[in-house]
């Protein structure tokens, strides 16, 4: 305030092109320090048009972005998009409670909700009942992005709001949603779902050559969609290196299938080899989360000297259950019924919380830090921290 104070009052409007940067938002920092991506006034484009096209906003909408506005969802999907769009939205600054959130929709009559994975997993914490208290009728679309969506959110959606979340990727680097849910097409719960139009998406190998259906590999993007990046602030060897053989490198390891949905299977460099078996930890956190006294679980890999790593899991449980061996014999029972033995946990720590972002991404590397008793890095994107 003491600065702003002391700006003028006086200034000349800068009048700028769609090819100027117009903002800079830091990566979440899930992989290491948070990196400055540059964006151009051009992806407001992309923003407006995935507005109508993935989050299916109209201009008699009362649209809810929870992000925080600090972060590129806040910005291009609690600003950009439904500015351009010219809908009504709810800016909330109280912090989270189930009641409170169902208590906003029901007094503004909320038509459009588009929040994070980590909060609807809060919200299943609370329980059905919860949002039966409020009158919520007005609700009609309900969409997610952030981590990806577990396949049970999806499901918990129709059973406690009579509809499902529709889940959408993108990345602080691709500046607008990539591959989305629509509301015209039906959803494979934990699916990415399609491509935006006009954006091409491919699953390569090593050499960027197509992987074949149903395979998994590396999430490639062909540039050039109105609201990519154009540099990482301040590191151009960065910048360059995401880019290769024509393609935009994702650093998102996914497969799709022979409908043209699109599946996560997690950061490159997260994925667990353990016994020559590539595990993407967003599977085995699926399975854990299906048990009913799961809350949240985050999975890395364990160094091992037979198996090379070993699956381990971090888990968070529901109010009204309490940690003991018998349970956590009983969840790796339960993840080997759902996965097999090669993938499912070999070792469970309970903890009340799990560590994430500030945009509600799970911070694997601070797990396998805290496990390993390594330097837990740079943490300037941590939530409270």
């Amino acid at each position: 305030e003491e600065e702003m104070s002391k700006a003028s009052d006086d200034f000349t409007t800068v009048v700028t092109g769609q090819y100027d940067y117009s903002i800079m938002h830091y990566t979440s920092g899930t992989t290491g320090k948070p990196k400055g991506a540059v964006h151009r006034h051009q992806a407001v484009v992309q923003q407006k048009a995935t507005g109508k096209w993935a989050l299916d906003l109209h201009d008699d909408d009362i649209y809810w972005c929870t992000a925080d506005p600090g972060w590129v969802t806040g910005t291009s999907y609690g600003m950009l998009a439904p500015w351009t769009n010219g809908v009504t939205q709810l800016i909330f600054e109280g912090g989270f409670s189930a009641s409170k959130w169902y208590g906003q929709i029901e007094k503004h009559k909320v038509t459009v909700w588009y929040t994070a994975p980590t909060a609807i997993r809060m919200l299943m914490k609370a329980g059905n009942d919860a949002p039966k208290r409020f009158d919520m009728s007005t609700l009609r679309y309900m969409c997610s992005v952030g981590e990806p969506l577990n396949p049970e959110a999806v499901v918990w959606g129709v059973d406690a709001f009579g509809m499902p979340f529709h889940d959408n990727w993108w990345q602080t680097e691709t500046g607008a949603i990539m591959c989305a849910n629509y509301p015209s097409m039906d959803i494979k719960p934990g699916s990415m779902g399609k491509p935006i139009p006009g954006v091409e998406l491919a699953i390569v190998d090593e050499d960027f050559n197509e992987v074949p259906i149903g395979e998994d590999g590396n999430l490639v993007v062909k540039p050039g969609w109105p609201s990519m990046f154009h540099a990482y602030w301040n590191n151009s060897e960065m910048y360059n290196s995401r880019f290769r053989k024509g393609w935009y490198i994702t650093g998102d390891t996914a497969r799709k299938d022979q409908d043209g949905y699109f599946w996560f299977v997690g950061r490159a460099d997260d994925v667990i080899n353990t016994a020559g078996h590539l595990v993407g930890p967003f599977e085995v956190e699926s399975a854990l989360i299906e048990h009913p006294a799961v809350a949240e679980a985050g999975v890395i890999g364990k160094p091992d000297e037979i198996a090379m790593e070993i699956v381990k899991a971090f888990v968070s449980l529901k109010d009204g259950y309490e940690e003991s061996p018998k349970l956590r014999n009983e969840l790796m029972k339960f993840a080997r019924e759902k996965l097999s033995a090669a993938v499912a946990p070999r070792e469970i720590d309970f903890i009340p919380s799990l560590p994430k972002t500030r945009s509600g991404k799970i911070m694997r590397r601070l797990l396998k830090a805290r496990e390993l008793g390594l330097p837990e890095g740079d943490t300037s994107t941590l939530e409270d921290d």
